[in-house]
């Protein structure tokens, strides 16, 4: 894996602009090589966005945000093709989707409508715009940030398209000391201004490839599959994961086996994101969630509960 050593510089790079944060720095990224799309749930001010632009600074891709309201069309997204009266023909102006990383921001205040114009996007990585498919650029990554707290003006995301997000994420608030160092480091400009990248955009997409080629013991596969079936028996559950899931689980554990510097995934690679993987694709029953019943909870008993194969 000759870019394996390229990782750890992309976290220190981003570290020098997201303080604190080391394990949500690694997961995001990972889901990244994992070709994977990420859900940023959490308050508002934490740091969503710059962890979104620092890691796309860091990698040499082009970025786009998208400000998500209840106003916004699928056109603002993909893009409208326009009337040119010099040469009498339509041109196609690209809307914000065919950049290759893409924030859309507090994406649960679209329409329904609105939302599902990712969905092509995220699961086909092409768009249609009238009745023409447009390839998207590679590497393509979409980064969704939604608030848990505020549902006045909100459209929940559907299940599928919760289903298309290899990862949900939180950032959390700072420690005391790491806040009191951002604002000594944004007392005279943000430093994700000075960010520079660290490789280009076509070394991850070789870092990409890497990962593809990560070992997985077939034991680990089985041991995947029955986590993924736990769940769908689980008691407190009304849903659990799809076939989707299990793919996720393993792709995400491979890219997870080389952030941590290993062309082999492990049981603890998989113990250590099947929350991450799993939470947002599961749908508790309705007396279980006034019981208190938890997403991350239930996954991790049944992690604790599955049997851990021993590898040679």
């Amino acid at each position: 894996m000759q870019n394996i050593e390229k990782v750890q510089k992309i976290i220190d790079n981003v570290e020098e602009v997201i303080l604190g944060k080391n394990r949500v720095i690694k997961l995001a990224l990972a889901a990244m090589m994992a070709e994977g799309h990420i859900l940023f749930e959490d308050v508002p001010g934490v740091g969503k966005t710059i962890l979104v632009r620092s890691l796309s600074r860091s990698i040499g891709c082009s970025f786009k945000r998208v400000q998500f309201t209840p106003d916004l069309l699928p056109s603002d997204i993909t893009g409208v093709s326009i009337y040119n009266q010099k040469n009498n023909e339509f041109e196609f102006r690209e809307g914000p989707i065919l950049s290759q990383v893409v924030l859309a921001d507090e994406i649960n205040r679209a329409t329904p409508r609105t939302q599902s114009a990712l969905l092509e996007s995220m699961a086909e990585k092409q768009i249609t715009v009238e009745g023409i498919s447009r390839r998207l650029a590679d590497p393509f990554i979409v980064m969704a940030t939604q608030n848990p707290i505020e549902y006045d003006g909100t459209f929940p995301l559907p299940e599928a398209q919760l289903d298309r997000f290899l990862v949900r994420l939180e950032i959390g608030y700072p420690k005391a000391g790491d806040e009191q160092q951002i604002l000594e480091n944004l007392q005279l400009e943000h430093p994700v201004e000075k960010l520079e990248a660290v490789m280009t955009d076509q070394e991850f997409i070789e870092l990409q490839n890497d990962v593809k080629k990560v070992h997985v013991d077939q034991k680990l596969r089985k041991y995947i599959v029955e986590l993924v079936n736990q769940s769908r028996k689980h008691s407190d559950l009304e849903l659990g994961a799809s076939p989707r899931g299990s793919i996720a689980l393993m792709k995400m554990a491979q890219a997870w086996a080389v952030v941590n510097e290993r062309d082999y995934i492990i049981p603890d690679d998989i113990k250590e994101i099947a929350p991450s993987v799993l939470a947002h694709r599961l749908i508790i029953k309705s007396k279980s969630r006034l019981r208190g019943a938890d997403k991350e909870k239930i996954i991790k008993e049944i992690v604790n509960k599955t049997e851990v194969p021993i590898i040679d």
